[in-house]
């Protein structure tokens, strides 16, 4: 499939450390191991056609300002919480770039219309012999 060519430009991304949630005991309320990533599509150097196509995506994750908002914390190190927040800023980004295939419409063969023909007669002579049995005089 066509593909938008692009460069991610590691300057443009906005990181902000915050505390995760969920269970870490005594830890967990002195380290912020969270990354929080923002990324404004308008402001940012990737080419107008994807621009476009990413503010078009119905995503909870863009806002209606054009910024991509991110959080991770699946990891306990902020270091790989931050490449965790890039790659999937880049799936993102990858799922926009990717033009799908225009679907080109077929006509059905005369071999599968005879049949669907075929299936309709008998269906209907079926539903024919259900009715009531009438007597010969």
């Amino acid at each position: 499939m066509p593909r938008i060519a692009y460069t991610l430009d590691e300057r443009e991304l906005q990181f902000d450390a915050v505390r995760a949630q969920g269970a870490g005991g005594q830890n967990v309320n002195k380290v912020s191991n969270a990354v929080v990533l923002r990324f404004d599509i308008v402001a940012s150097s990737l080419p107008d056609t994807l621009k476009a196509r990413l503010l078009a995506r119905s995503d909870q994750r863009i806002g209606s300002d054009g910024v991509v908002t991110l959080k991770a914390q699946e990891h306990r190190s902020l270091p790989r919480n931050r490449a965790a927040a890039v790659e999937r800023l880049r799936a993102l980004i990858d799922a926009a770039a990717t033009i799908p295939r225009r679907r080109i419409a077929t006509a059905p063969t005369r071999a599968s219309r005879e049949k669907r023909l075929d299936s309709k007669a008998k269906k209907g002579a079926l539903k024919a012999a259900r009715g009531r049995v009438h007597e010969l005089q």
